[in-house]
């Protein structure tokens, strides 16, 4: 049997279950949107693969290639496609295609689970217990389910598949899963291993949270920022840091590739990475990074200037201030929220107030950052310029922070 598999955990889950029930028959073929169509075109020309048993998990063909499995499947040999991408779902029309994104219970699917489920449903190998525990993991990360289940196993399990090339992590899972089918854990090692990635990641997250650039794409508005590492964990806490922003655009230079993550229900990734000839799932996708996106995400982004994050350990400069809260863009440019006093926020900003009004303190902010990328400000920036402003020292102002500034806002916005 020939797969063609992502190269992905939930991909290798797929070339770890074949390699499980197949044995030596199974030839693995990890692949990405970018090599797929040529090696399955490649494959099924092949008269030698005529009465070899084909399957595509975790990914899909073009139309091109789309239309010549049919073709096979239709002279009598075979084909199975399984994937759970909403992107996919049009292979269902095809006997060979199975695309099921959720259980009937509500449960969301990956590739590994799927095709784990075909296999025992056709007879093809017995249940395994670790097995089953391990694709519990990778259905978790996959979906992103461990994030809410606090499921940090899962986790783990993804990075050690990053810290560990592919052919190691698939050796020694099969050796795992093979030798104990009576559960599945992470060892003493991988655990130490593990522990010192946890900061690495957190040091490069960190690194990339001063890289981001804003603006608008498509009518969303978007962050991007060059990534070659740790994508999800990147892109879900660029997202929690910046909740403004509608997606955050991850791109790999040297794979030629973008990724696209949401935290947004009504922001469909998936769709807007079907522009970009890609795919995958409404709050996490990826595509080629094609000429077309290398200009619209590289060139024409480059004099933007990084958005700051906004100061975290104010004690005076603080949000839904009842004396105004502060914010500086890229350009020097400052703003302020001001509460109006019939519940409502007014934005000035630049000094110039703006005739739109807000009727929460979120509102009001999320406007200012998607229009002028600004950030909260920190308290030794905010408190020197007062203090320069109103020529008096930063202690007398830190002292007597609100009266002050309610006594001499207007000097200091407008």
């Amino acid at each position: 049997m020939i797969i063609f598999t992502d190269i992905d955990l939930d991909g290798l889950g797929c070339g770890l279950i074949a390699k499980l029930a197949f044995a030596d028959k199974a030839n693995v073929f990890y692949s990405s949107y970018r090599n797929l169509n040529q090696r399955v075109e490649a494959v099924i020309k092949n008269p030698e693969n005529n009465n070899v048993e084909i399957y595509i998990t975790d990914l899909a063909v073009n139309e091109k290639v789309e239309k010549k499995l049919e073709e096979r499947f239709r002279q009598g040999k075979h084909v199975q496609m399984i994937d759970h991408h909403v992107t996919a779902m049009h292979f269902n029309q095809y006997k060979w295609g199975s695309v099921i994104p959720e259980y009937e219970t509500g449960k969301k699917t990956c590739a590994t689970s799927l095709f784990y489920d075909y296999l025992i449903e056709h007879n093809i190998m017995e249940r395994n217990k670790a097995l089953e525990e391990f694709i519990e993991l990778v259905r978790q990360y996959d979906t992103w389910e461990w994030d809410e289940n606090n499921n940090l196993t899962a986790k783990r399990l993804n990075d050690l598949f990053y810290i560990m090339s592919r052919e190691l992590f698939e050796e020694e899972m099969l050796k795992r899963l093979t030798e104990n089918a009576d559960s599945f854990e992470l060892t003493d090692t991988e655990t130490m291993l593990l522990d010192i990635e946890e900061q690495k990641i957190h040091r490069y997250i960190h690194s990339k949270s001063r890289q981001l650039v804003q603006t608008f794409v498509d009518n969303y508005c978007v962050g991007i920022v060059h990534a070659e590492q740790y994508l999800s964990e990147l892109g879900n806490e660029l997202n929690n840091l910046y909740p403004h922003l509608d997606m955050i655009i991850l791109l790999n230079m040297g794979g030629k590739k973008m990724g696209f993550r949401t935290i947004h229900d009504e922001v469909n990734v998936a769709e807007f990475a079907k522009g970009y000839g890609g795919g995958g799932h409404p709050k996490a996708s990826g595509s080629e990074l094609t000429r077309e996106a290398f200009e619209k995400f590289v060139q024409n982004v480059f004099e933007i200037i990084p958005v700051k994050p906004d100061a975290d350990r104010n004690e005076f400069n603080l949000k839904d201030s009842p004396v105004g809260t502060s914010y500086q863009n890229p350009l020097g440019e400052n703003s302020f929220i001001i509460p109006a006093g019939d519940g409502n926020y007014s934005i000035v900003h630049n000094k110039e107030k703006s005739e739109q009004s807000f009727s929460t303190f979120a509102d009001a902010e999320r406007y200012l950052k998607r229009n002028y990328s600004s950030s909260l400000r920190s308290d030794h920036e905010y408190i020197y310029q007062v203090s320069k402003a109103l020529r008096i020292s930063q202690d007398e102002l830190r002292g007597n922070f609100q009266e002050l500034i309610r006594n001499y806002l207007i000097d200091i916005t407008l």
